[in-house]
């Protein structure tokens, strides 16, 4: 049998030939997928904001849900994006909106709160209190981490 499938394969000249063209296409296709699916988050950081040394701080590894309020050394608050926040109702309503992109999103919203290692604590609490009140229940504060 395997002598006629041999001499049946030989007595054709014709080589094989493969067309790769649709499997490039298909990588090419679920590239372009996983690029546009993907989302990058990263988190932008103050220069003005010095936060304080933790020898026992973590680093945490999930960004997605973050709200990021810095406190700079002289009791005033910026966003993210470096815009002031000029009181507790601004702070409030920041977080408001963006705890509501992350529940659209099927994020659990956290406030990420960068200290000014100088800034007094009164101010951080002031706005853990406005977050609370947007319905954010979690908060991370920032550190800089050292390695011992």
């Amino acid at each position: 049998m395997s002598s006629k499938l041999r001499n049946a394969a030989s007595a054709n000249d014709e080589e094989c030939a493969l067309d790769m063209s649709p499997m490039i296409d298909m990588v090419f296709l679920l590239l372009i997928f996983f690029v546009v699916n993907s989302n990058a988050v990263i988190v932008k950081q103050d220069v003005k904001v010095r936060p304080p040394i933790a020898s026992f701080g973590k680093k945490q590894e999930d960004k997605n849900g973050r709200i990021v309020v810095n406190v700079l050394p002289d009791g005033s608050f910026t966003t993210e994006r470096g815009e002031a926040l000029e009181d507790e109702t601004a702070i409030f309503d920041m977080v408001k909106k963006a705890k509501e992109q992350n529940d659209l999103k099927g994020y659990k919203s956290k406030l990420h709160l960068r200290g000014d290692k100088d800034a007094v604590f009164k101010h951080s609490r002031k706005a853990i209190a406005a977050s609370a009140g947007a319905g954010v229940d979690q908060v991370m504060f920032a550190t800089f981490v050292t390695s011992k």
